[in-house]
């Protein structure tokens, strides 16, 4: 999941800044802070726990209120003293009973990002009877072939003016299309910014 070695403590005293988003929205749910032992504990337990600078013990986040963080995927910044982690969040994350410790209302769950962070960790995990984990294993040429019968499907479904064929026929080639990003290790995001710098000029 990520090397604790690679990271520097050293800055904050033996700490570490942990944000935390919401796997499925993309949402900053809270921040925390992270010594080594609570990372440690982090990747081994699956659950989100920090270091409690007032208690000086480690905490794990639901502990006490079942409202636990699932961890899906942890990345380091740039300077290896910053962590954004990705979790599912089990219930509400703030003790006010909010979603967010910054007081705002869980947002519609956006299942294209959900989906896509899926499709990355199978490419990582590479799972056995997965479709996901065969195509990757049948590499570049299947995957491409795949968006351009699904491309081919969705304009005949078009053409026939059938509602529910364009739904199923889209709906399959957007996950292709999301798998061909993932090979290319392009993330939707990159598109959204695309499409927003055409718009605005």
């Amino acid at each position: 999941m990520i090397n604790i070695s690679e990271i520097n403590f050293t800055k904050m005293n033996g700490l570490v800044p942990g944000a935390i988003v919401d796997l499925h929205t993309g949402q900053l749910l809270m921040i925390g802070f992270l010594n080594k032992d609570a990372l440690e504990k982090t990747i081994e337990t699956g659950l989100v726990t920090f270091y409690s600078r007032t208690k000086q013990r480690l905490w794990t986040k639901g502990e006490t209120s079942g409202n636990l963080l699932k961890v899906s995927e942890i990345k380091k910044d740039c300077d290896n003293d910053s962590l954004l982690i990705y979790a599912e969040p089990k219930g509400p994350v703030c003790h006010t009973g909010a979603h967010t410790c910054f007081g705002e209302e869980k947002s519609d769950n956006n299942f294209i990002f959900s989906l896509s962070r899926l499709i990355e960790q199978r490419k990582k995990e590479m799972p056995e009877k997965s479709y996901t984990t065969k195509l990757f294993t049948e590499g570049l040429s299947r995957i491409s072939q795949k968006v351009g019968e699904e491309a081919v499907e969705t304009v005949i479904a078009s053409m026939k003016k059938d509602r529910q064929e364009i739904i199923e026929e889209t709906s399959d080639l957007i996950y292709h299309l999301l798998v061909m990003l993932a090979e290319h290790e392009i993330a939707p995001q990159e598109i959204i910014q695309n499409l927003e710098k055409r718009h605005n000029k």
